[in-house]
């Protein structure tokens, strides 16, 4: 192997300055990514002046293409939080699929709900109907939690418009439709692998199944939890769905369309005012506009115009930090792709004996498991790697993308605020359980995830390897080993 250069080593100590000032300082992640993208600039051979130029670019860049879109998204689902349509598609799954099947009900509602609304929050909501469930039908409250939080946190992990893989399909410069639809079919059997997990947890803690009065229906449980709301009828199903469906078809019709007409089709065959309006209402950005519009005159028609604005403002001061964060990313991106570091790597990388893609995905592993954040786990690692991987001839960046954000579910626990939602609002005590109700869970998805993004590859894409899904399995089996000594 041939030595390494300055610039691959000043890369090095920029990621290494940037993991340190996360985990060991009170530097925030977007002043540690500034950091860390000077250092990386300055030992790559640039100037100070272009090293700082540089920074703005990226930053701008990236906020540019994506930084409206997560504005839409965060107003659109304050409006789904406020207006009741989260809880409306909770009890239309629970009426659908029946008595004994509540904990699919529930993941199913995580997964639709979570790709709008943060999955804090999302929890927060929805866990006095898992709680009235396990109440009403003597259900395990562990199971009917844990398979909430698992279709929450599995698509707002995965799928965009959701803020992390948003930032990510954009760093790694991949149609966020493609991102959308990838994401949602790979999110499945990760959701499918938590419900059962938590069927399996909930026989081994039976004592957490509640009950409550024969004659209450979980809707007055749940009406009893949350006084404090205001008294007004939910939306229906229809309603509460509609600013949720209509953006992932109009991207995903717009996604179909390309395809068709890059496949030959000439494009006189076709009427060409129907296919203009096609791409251009699957555009994120306008899809996103429609569904927020559909939110604000559909599911909160009695708030008058003060208090919608008042409800979507709400919802951006939740993103100003992501997007700081998802603009650095761009930053310290940018600064590797400017300096060439990431075209030395990329022939370092190609020798390895795993597929490139694997290395977003150990990297977001790595800083999810150090600094907890999801988001800022998968940022990161698409800023680091994608300027390299972008050099390796034949690579899928949809596969890597991809890749990276699978990565970022890794192993939840004390550094992350998600794994004290769940285990509070669960009763969970123990350090032992909750790291059973939440880190096994989310390692689960991870390495669902991980062997599925492997195989796919080695199938689908180019330089894959049968070392990849053993990767992910891997550490699933180091996780198992430590639990049973525990």
């Amino acid at each position: 192997m041939a030595p390494l250069s300055v610039p691959i080593l000043g890369l090095a100590v920029a990621v290494f300055v940037l993991i340190f000032l996360v985990l060991r300082t009170r530097v925030h992640p977007l002043i540690a990514m500034i950091t860390a993208a000077c250092i990386a600039g300055l030992t790559g051979g640039m100037s100070v002046n272009e090293t700082l130029d540089a920074i703005t670019k990226g930053f701008g860049s990236t906020l540019g293409t994506i930084g409206i879109i997560i504005g839409l998204g965060v107003m659109m689902g304050r409006v789904l939080e406020v207006s009741g349509a989260a809880e409306q598609i909770a009890y239309s799954f629970i009426r659908w699929l029946g008595a004994r099947k509540e904990e699919w009900a529930l993941a199913l509602t995580g997964y639709f709900v979570s790709i709008p609304i943060f999955a804090d929050s999302a929890f927060v909501i929805l866990f006095p109907i898992a709680r009235a469930l396990a109440r009403k039908g003597g259900r395990s409250l562990l199971t009917m939690g844990v398979a909430l939080a698992g279709g929450l946190v599995v698509t707002h992990t995965m799928v965009p418009p959701t803020p992390g893989p948003l930032g990510v399909a954009g760093l790694f410069g991949v149609e966020i439709g493609a991102m959308l639809l990838l994401g949602m079919l790979l999110a499945v059997p990760c959701t499918i692998a938590i419900i059962l997990y938590a069927q399996w947890f909930g026989r081994k803690y039976p004592c957490f199944s509640d009950a409550i009065n024969p004659g209450e229906t979980p809707k007055e449980v749940h009406d009893s939890d949350v006084r404090d709301k205001v008294d007004r009828p939910m939306p229906s199903l229809i309603r509460s769905l509609l600013p949720i469906v209509v953006p992932i078809l109009l991207i995903f019709s717009k996604a179909l369309m390309t395809v068709f007409l890059s496949t030959g089709e000439s494009e006189a065959s076709v009427w060409q005012g129907f296919v203009q309006v096609v791409q251009f209402t699957g555009t994120p950005i306008i899809a996103l506009c429609i569904s927020t519009l559909l939110a604000v005159y559909t599911l909160v028609p009695y708030l008058n115009r003060q208090q919608t604005a008042a409800r979507l403002e709400e919802g951006l001061q939740s993103a100003g930090i992501i997007l700081m964060v998802t603009g650095a990313g761009g930053a310290l991106g940018f600064v590797v792709r400017e300096t060439g570091t990431g075209t030395q790597l990329a022939a370092q990388i190609a020798r390895l004996p795993f597929s490139p893609i694997m290395i977003p995905f150990l990297v977001a592993t790595l800083i999810r498991l150090i600094q907890g954040s999801g988001t800022v786990a998968m940022i990161t690692a698409a800023s680091i790697t994608a300027p390299i991987l972008t050099q390796v001839p034949g690579l899928n960046m949809l596969f890597a993308a991809q890749a990276a954000v699978i990565g970022a579910l890794f192993f939840s626990y004390f550094n992350d605020s998600l794994f004290w939602v769940v285990n509070r609002m669960m009763g969970i005590a123990e350090v032992n359980q909750q790291i059973m109700a939440w880190s096994v869970p989310t390692s689960i998805a991870w390495a669902v995830g991980g062997v599925l993004i492997a195989l796919i590859n080695l199938a689908f894409g180019s330089g894959g390897s049968l070392l990849d899904p053993l990767i992910p399995l891997t550490g699933l089996g180091i996780i198992s080993l430590i639990l049973r000594k525990n």
